[in-house]
């Protein structure tokens, strides 16, 4: 089993290749490929690299599947004996990565 541990956009995530993640929205046109250098974890085999703070030699690829708005998160505010009622909604843009290969 492969897989490793990245940080993007100030977040770690368990990656493994050939399955797909959403992230924090990431510009670039579906198709495209990005490259990760942030790696802090790789397995390959039998073997575990661990970074101080990253691994140099290691990157991974991945391509931008599409763009999607994440769960509504609603926001309720009301102000006691004044009547005062807020509702707003809010959707994150987020980016669906699928990872193709990890480097080493």
């Amino acid at each position: 089993m492969v897989y490793a541990i990245i940080e993007a956009d100030g977040k770690q995530i368990w990656i493994e290749p050939g399955k797909y993640y959403d992230i924090n929205y990431i510009p670039g046109e579906p198709g495209d490929y990005i490259q990760f250098n942030k790696v802090l974890v790789l397995k390959q085999k039998s073997s575990i690299q661990l970074g101080n703070p990253c691994i140099k030699s290691a990157c991974i690829k991945a391509k931008i599947l599409k763009h999607i708005k994440g769960k509504k998160i609603t926001v309720f505010k009301t102000k006691s004996k004044k009547n005062n009622r807020k509702k707003k909604g809010y959707r994150q843009k987020l980016t669906r990565l699928l990872i193709e290969k990890v480097f080493q």
